[in-house]
């Protein structure tokens, strides 16, 4: 079992609301300028660093997590050039806002062991919410005419779902250790 001191603890309020805006703005500059491969040329990239929402999301709490998902697509469309009003404030912002609040709302590092099954259970949870995401945001899309929904599905799935299912588990100890070290005297999730 981990230290409460990531949840509980009294101290600063502040700290997760920062944070929370200052890893939506990374997650939208990172989804924007540093995605290697691109799945379709200009349009949908592989976004590697797509697991941000659910870490911020179990570390520094479910609102936060949604911040950083919501904000991160916004920054991320306006910067790629991709910003379509209706779609990104409405579906996908809210669809990848929840990539980073259910997480954050099943896992508190308070009162979770983040042994082997809970990491488990943390893809499967990305997994899950994930596909969810990926309907809503390629049903949009389709709805607009922008893209078929099966042509949207797969290619968003494989951009999205991948870094979520693999990269949340895997950086999840050491971003909690990272925090840990950055605000010892512990802070209230947000």
């Amino acid at each position: 079992m981990q230290s409460s001191s990531l949840s509980q603890s009294e101290g600063n309020t502040l700290f997760p609301i920062v944070l929370s805006v200052v890893a939506a703005a990374a997650t939208g500059v990172l989804w924007a300028y540093a995605n290697p491969i691109q799945l379709v040329p200009g349009v949908i990239q592989w976004r590697i660093f797509a697991f941000l929402p659910p870490v911020v999301g179990i570390l520094i709490g479910w609102r936060s997590g949604f911040i950083c998902g919501y904000l991160g697509t916004i920054i991320w469309s306006l910067l790629a050039g991709t910003f379509i009003p209706a779609h990104s404030l409405i579906v996908d912002g809210i669809m990848v806002g929840l990539t980073g609040l259910v997480p954050g709302l099943l896992f508190d590092p308070a009162k979770t062991s983040f042994d082997r099954a809970t990491l488990l259970r943390i893809a499967l949870t990305c997994l899950v919410v994930g596909v969810v995401m990926v309907a809503a945001v390629s049903a949009s899309l389709a709805y607009l005419g922008i893209f078929p929904f099966w042509w949207a599905f797969g290619y968003i799935g494989l951009s999205d779902i991948v870094p979520m299912v693999i990269g949340t588990p895997l950086l999840i100890l050491p971003a909690m250790k990272i925090l840990k070290s950055a605000h010892p005297a512990g802070f209230k999730r947000f």
